[in-house]
């Protein structure tokens, strides 16, 4: 008996405790961790990230989407690490308080900095330093590395000059060259460059100097058209040149003095005409007249310096002015009589005579003359002509005069002042002899010669050549002249250009 109440002692036992433990069981609470793992700044998922707890459950990595998930964590509180090379470890605190709760954390992960070196220092390549001589345009070149080839470099450059306190400033550079345009002649730059990969301070390169060509003595100007306005160019003989005004002002018809060292020309401001100075490089740029240069067509007015380069006569309608070149001492000095307008204008060498160009509202009914410094008429050199005629020109001397006709006699309704067949001819003012430069040179059929003046020392005349369709290219040329005025040689000087200036 004692025995079967053992066994029956020991067997409600056993369930007793086989029940308890089946309690426990059931007892074990789990929830769910889920989150993300993104870079601070740009959100970037990152993945293959590291994630495990203390107290420890499971050790999970970061999907390509920056995702995880530690499932079946017990309920408690936990510190939950985040680890990948080249980031700073990151923390979070999880509270798992329920079963079959979902808690969801964010990992926003730093950049290790201190695994990452800055960039070298900026080595400037080009020009090298203390270079002179160098172009108005000049590019600069530079070198910079960096140990962490994933770092994105971006560049930064300051330049300033010995002429003012203007500083250029270029930011945000992914490329290790710039071109640096519209220098000034004559003038040392300073430049230097600093690089940055984002993370660090930037590097500053060492300073680096150049220095531009000195102001070229050129004796060539013309003009070009350049995105529907006149630019004038300044060049040698060799053909080297530079653009002498901006292309943002409508600027034509270059004259330079040399004993006055500038280069007068004519531009458009507020729709009226005005004759402008400027120094030999295109610098101070100086409005001359009050009253505007005006006449049928503004782009065929000229007008003439004196030969000191104290002052310049032009045009306004019928009236003829002188003034000082400073804009001081406007002087009218002579009036068409019948009405007519001055549309160009001559000054000789020894101011002794000044010759005319004028015309009727449509460019017309011309007449060439030449008049005294009073006004009085000493030689009329052409009128009665039907088309169009222009170009005035003095010799040195005084004795020949240049200007142009349209033989065909060509009278365009349309305003376009289209001219078929334009030739050059110089007029001896002492024996009244007309010489046809252009036939003598031959002009190819169907084009225009105009806009002719005499080399310094007479032995040429420079002038532009271009079809008389009036859209094609216009182009400097030369004729060669002789004693004889037959038989003469043209050739091309300059493509591309009008209204030359050779002094």
């Amino acid at each position: 008996m004692k025995t079967l109440i053992k066994i029956l002692s020991i067997f409600i036992l056993a369930f007793c405790l086989f029940s308890c433990s089946e309690d426990l069981v059931e007892q074990a609470q789990t929830g769910i961790l889920k989150g993300k793992v993104v870079k601070r700044g740009s959100n970037t998922p990152l993945a293959n990230v590291k994630i495990f707890t203390n107290p420890t459950t499971q050790t999970v990595f970061s999907g390509t989407d920056g995702s995880f998930e530690i499932a079946a964590m017990p309920v408690g509180n936990y510190s939950v690490k985040a680890e990948l090379s080249g980031y700073i470890t990151s923390f979070q605190s999880v509270n798992m308080q329920n079963q079959n709760q979902t808690v969801t954390v964010v990992f926003e992960m730093d950049d290790d900095e201190s695994l990452n070196s800055p960039p070298t220092t900026p080595q400037l390549l080009s020009p090298i330093d203390n270079a002179v001589n160098q172009p108005l345009s000049v590019e600069l070149t530079w070198s910079a590395t960096d140990p962490d080839t994933a770092d994105v470099l971006k560049y930064s450059l300051t330049i300033k000059n010995n002429l003012d306190t203007n500083v250029i400033q270029v930011n945000d550079l992914t490329a290790n060259h710039y071109t640096l345009s519209n220098l000034k002649f004559g003038v040392s730059y300073f430049w230097q460059v600093s690089v940055s990969d984002g993370i660090h301070q930037p590097v500053l390169s060492l300073i680096s100097k150049f220095t531009t060509n000195t102001v070229p003595a050129n004796r060539y100007h013309y003009v070009q058209k350049q995105n529907g306005n006149f630019v004038i160019i300044s060049s040698d003989d060799a053909g080297n040149h530079f653009q002498f005004t901006d292309s943002s002002y409508n600027s034509w018809r270059p004259r330079k003095n040399n004993n006055a060292g500038l280069i007068a020309f004519l531009r458009t401001e507020g729709g009226s005409t005005h004759i402008y100075t400027a120094n030999p490089d295109g610098s101070n740029p100086f409005k001359v007249t009050t009253v505007p240069v005006a006449g049928f067509n503004n782009f065929e007015m000229d007008f003439a310096w004196s030969t000191n380069g104290k002052e310049i006569i032009y045009s306004n309608f019928n009236k003829l002015y002188r003034i000082n070149k400073d804009g001081s001492g406007l002087t009218l000095v002579y009036t068409t009589p019948d009405g007519s307008l001055i549309s160009e204008c001559d000054w000789s060498y020894d101011g002794s005579k000044i010759a005319l160009k004028t015309n009727d509202y449509n460019g017309y009914n011309t007449k060439v003359y030449v008049i005294d410094i009073t006004g009085n008429v000493l030689k009329t050199v052409l009128s009665g002509s039907l088309g169009a005629s222009g170009g005035l020109n003095f010799s040195v001397d005084g004795q020949l005069l240049l200007f142009t006709r349209d033989i065909s006699g060509y009278q365009d309704g349309s305003g376009n002042y289209r001219q078929l067949d334009s030739h050059i001819f110089i007029y001896n003012l002492s024996t009244d002899a007309l010489y046809d430069i252009s036939a003598e040179s031959e002009k190819a059929m169907g084009t225009n010669d105009l806009d002719p003046r005499f080399s310094p020392n007479n032995a040429q005349v420079i002038f532009m050549n271009t079809s008389n369709d009036n859209i094609s290219q216009r182009n400097v040329m030369v004729v060669n002249l002789s004693s004889s005025m037959t038989d003469l040689t043209r050739s091309a000087l300059f493509s591309n250009g009008e209204m030359p200036d050779y002094e």
